[in-house]
């Protein structure tokens, strides 16, 4: 009684078999080969990518507190004092001068895409003011990623 819906049996003594997809052991190798040939020509180049974007990051970010310095010191007539610091353009200060004008002029103050915040001098050695991080590793000087980044570049 064989419609044709079930297979053949299988001859006696023997196990059926089934024909099962899937990748052999030297497609699998192939692959592998070129992911890791790919992961060594990209993966330098993304790598090298992150201190630069952390650098531009800052830049965009001093160009930013510094617009907002500009805007205090057009409603009040002077930057922020050095103990004012950047917070002034946040929060109004309380030690003298008092701003007569004062409105927040940042939501809130960033810190550097290494997580330190960003130096302010009143008065500025490059200019009326300075705005700057030390870069990564947060101290004056170096070179690289390790380079301080400033309102006068």
């Amino acid at each position: 009684m064989n419609d044709g819906s079930m297979a053949p049996a299988a001859p006696p003594g023997h196990a059926a078999r089934r024909k099962v997809g899937g990748f052999t052991l030297i497609e699998l190798m192939v692959v592998l080969v070129i992911m890791g040939v790919l992961a060594a020509l990209i993966v330098p180049n993304i790598m090298g990518r992150t201190d630069e974007a952390r650098q531009t990051a800052a830049k965009t970010d001093i160009a930013t507190i510094m617009q907002a310095l500009k805007l205090y010191k057009l409603d009040n007539g002077i930057y922020p004092t050095q103990q004012q610091g950047l917070q002034a353009l946040v929060v109004k200060p309380t030690t003298p001068p008092i701003p007569n004008n004062w409105k927040p002029y940042l939501e809130k103050l960033p810190t550097d895409p290494w997580g330190n915040p960003y130096q302010y001098l009143n008065p500025g050695v490059k200019g009326p003011v300075d705005v700057f991080s030390y870069g990564a590793d947060g101290k004056p000087g170096g070179e690289g990623a390790n380079a301080d980044i400033g309102s006068w570049q």
